[in-house]
């Protein structure tokens, strides 16, 4: 079976012609210089292509605003921060409010329409599939294997989006076939069906040998059968939490026997905590102006079960191959090698860095302490909303010790971060399996556990699971859901009980929450502006906005 590697630089000059179509009609020769649907979709390879296609626009929906963001914000990990003197937008998701910046009422619209744009390459994918004729041999018989894999990661990647949205808006779209007609917001009950049903399908297509190893660093992003089965956990478990609710077709029982199966295939393990990451592994050598990376366990490795893709080719003519919100994570306009510098969103909350527990090898590799490493001297504080004294380290750009950005391309640090994100790691496989009841739940909680230094247990609850989700995975874009599936209530006390006076541009900033706020929102945000105005009023606005 031919394999083609994710190239998403290639399959972003591809796709701009494969999704559209010509309106020309008396154009009766093939394009030679254009792939579209008329003269694509015939061969296996044109499938393996076009999905090289979904993939890409999986990679493009990483904008600022991006669900990673959003939940950093929006939890109680980190403030809004950003500039002294940039309008209050992350304070407004921050704190749930209009009031802090009334005329922002279309930050998610490049979020919209980016996630979308990518469920539509999808459609078309899924649509075109069962018609191409190479399927076929010359006996009749039908390569059933390889059109179910190309399916099985087109549906994972559809549901990866849609749950994302599903998430963010909760009252979206639910479009199933290429079109560019109105469609009403769906009751969320049928988004969630349908990615459990790609899901479903995707675990049970996508052949365990598909790829030669499971692991990002050998399959280049790849689905697996184990992402699949993972990401159906992380579904239940939001969904069932959220609504208290268990109706999606599937059964506890069925999505533990699914980690159980990851955790089986011993293609996973938990590796020495601070190598995960670029930030939190990289030493610089002035000596030589250069970064020793040595201690970095790679992009690929095998704690990742699953990652969003990116790379450093980005520039500003359509190429955007790179990790989009990333920058806005780095320390406002400071470079601290191995830190590169950003936007100075997501100050770090003091209460979770103070949380951490005593000889927790988690924090050192989750926080950038400013003054504890030595770098207040350098940071302009008169230029950073809502200072606390500590950034995020995981997803933090990287600076060479001259100050210049250590990302490949045009070296922008805007536009060239190649950091991917990794959305599913083996602990959460583990800590899932524990939360679901697994036998083995004891066991998978201590792997996780004394590998932060800690030591072990005999016994585990989910008060003590819920715990360490909180320090495993602080700022990964995870914590902010995790609130939400314990009930509205607890996340609104929790959100709000984040309230404190901290430093803005030198003076005392008041961070303030109104329970009430949040609550209305039901954890949701706004639908973009934009959006509602282009359905002539078919998409109707979220409560509390």
């Amino acid at each position: 079976m031919k394999r083609f590697k994710l190239n998403i630089l290639i399959a972003g000059v591809l796709t701009l012609g494969l999704f559209s179509s010509c309106s020309d009609k008396f154009l009766n020769s093939v394009p030679k210089t254009s792939l579209l649907d008329e003269n694509f979709f015939k061969t296996e390879a044109d499938a393996e292509m076009a999905l090289v296609g979904c993939y890409d626009g999986y990679q493009r929906t990483s904008s600022a605003f991006s669900p990673y963001l959003v939940s950093e914000v929006a939890s109680d990990e980190c403030f809004g921060g950003g500039g002294a003197n940039d309008g209050r937008g992350l304070q407004l998701l921050d704190r749930f409010d209009m009031g802090q910046s009334p005329a922002d009422n279309n930050v998610f619209n490049d979020t919209w329409s980016y996630y979308y744009k990518g469920i539509f390459r999808c459609n078309n994918l899924l649509k075109k599939l069962p018609a191409i004729a190479s399927w076929k041999s010359a006996d009749d018989s039908v390569n059933t294997i390889t059109k179910n894999r190309i399916e099985g990661e087109t549906r994972f990647l559809r549901a990866t989006m849609y749950f994302d949205l599903v998430r963010l808006f909760e009252n979206i779209p639910l479009v199933t076939e290429p079109t560019t007609a109105n469609v009403p917001q769906a009751n969320p009950l049928d988004v969630y069906k349908l990615i459990v049903t790609d899901l479903s399908f995707a675990a049970k297509n996508i052949p365990a040998d598909a790829y030669p190893k499971a692991q990002a660093a050998t399959n280049d992003g790849r689905i697996t059968r184990y992402a699949a089965e993972a990401l159906l956990a992380r579904v239940y478990l939001f969904y069932t939490g959220y609504y208290a609710k268990d109706d999606l077709g599937v059964t506890k029982k069925d999505v533990l026997d699914g980690l159980e199966d990851v955790i089986a295939s011993n293609e996973f393990d938990t590796i020495p905590y601070k190598t995960l990451w670029p930030a939190s592994s990289y030493i610089r050598v002035d000596s030589t102006n250069t970064l020793n990376k040595s201690g970095y366990a790679g992009k690929g490795n095998k704690e990742v079960v699953f990652a969003q893709k990116f790379n450093s080719t980005s520039d500003y003519n359509g190429m955007g191959d790179g990790n989009g919100w990333i920058v806005m994570m780095g320390m406002r306009n400071t470079n601290f090698s191995p830190y590169g510098k950003g936007w100075g969103a997501c100050p770090v909350n003091p209460q979770l860095v103070n949380a951490f527990p005593s000889n927790d090898k988690r924090r050192t590799a989750s926080v950038i302490d400013i003054v504890g490493e030595g770098i207040e001297s350098t940071f302009d504080k008169n230029d950073q909303r809502e200072y606390s004294g500590y950034a995020v380290k995981k997803y933090s750009p990287t600076a060479l010790p001259d100050g210049t950005s250590d990302t490949g391309g045009s070296k922008d640090f805007q536009i060239s971060q190649d950091q991917d994100y990794v959305q599913i790691r083996f602990a959460d496989v583990l800590l899932m399996a524990a939360e679901l009841g697994s036998s083995n739940a004891v066991a998978y909680f201590n792997k996780v556990h004394t590998r932060a230094g800690l030591p072990a247990v005999t016994s585990v609850s989910l008060s003590d699971i819920q715990s360490e989700r909180r320090f495993e995975f602080a700022f990964e874009g995870i914590r902010y859901w995790d609130l939400l599936r314990t009930g509205l209530d607890n996340a609104a006390n929790t959100i709000a009980a984040c309230a404190q006076t901290i430093k803005s541009a030198g003076v005392d900033d008041h961070v303030t929450y109104d329970i009430n706020k949040i609550k209305a929102t039901r954890g949701f945000m706004q639908i973009p502006d934009t959006q509602i105005t282009l359905s002539g009023g078919v998409l109707k606005q979220n409560s509390g906005w």
